[in-house]
């Protein structure tokens, strides 16, 4: 078993313009896991820089309103929704709302950099 508090995480940030704390990650957990899940923060007003990875993602939302593009596609997003993103999905996500966004998202296999392109 692996305890991660969120208090003990020491916020990053993400080259994609969001705030990011890494819970859990095959770097840092022991079972060696092959999922990433980390807590991503976006202050009122800014949005995420458009980008894709070659892994899927699901994005659950802790508290705030979101637009995320994906593709061609817009989807409103709230406190307790959550979206599925395929592999390879052209993405940002942009606070709509008037805190800060904060989101959890799970990313299999797991997160690595040189599979994430930042596309402005």
């Amino acid at each position: 078993m692996s305890l991660r508090r969120n208090s003990e995480i020491e916020s990053i940030q993400g080259n994609e313009g969001t705030s990011i704390k890494q819970f859990f990650h095959p770097h840092n957990t022991l079972e060696g896991i092959g999922y990433s899940l980390a807590q991503f923060t976006l202050e009122p007003g800014k949005k995420s820089k458009l980008h894709q990875i070659k892994s899927s993602e699901i994005y659950y939302i802790l508290e705030g309103k979101a637009i995320l593009r994906a593709d061609n596609e817009d989807m409103e997003l709230e406190k307790d929704d959550s979206a599925y993103i395929p592999p390879n999905t052209k993405q940002n996500i942009e606070n709509v709302g008037e805190g800060n966004l904060r989101f959890l998202c799970i990313v299999e296999p797991a997160w690595k950099a040189k599979d994430e392109t930042i596309l402005e």
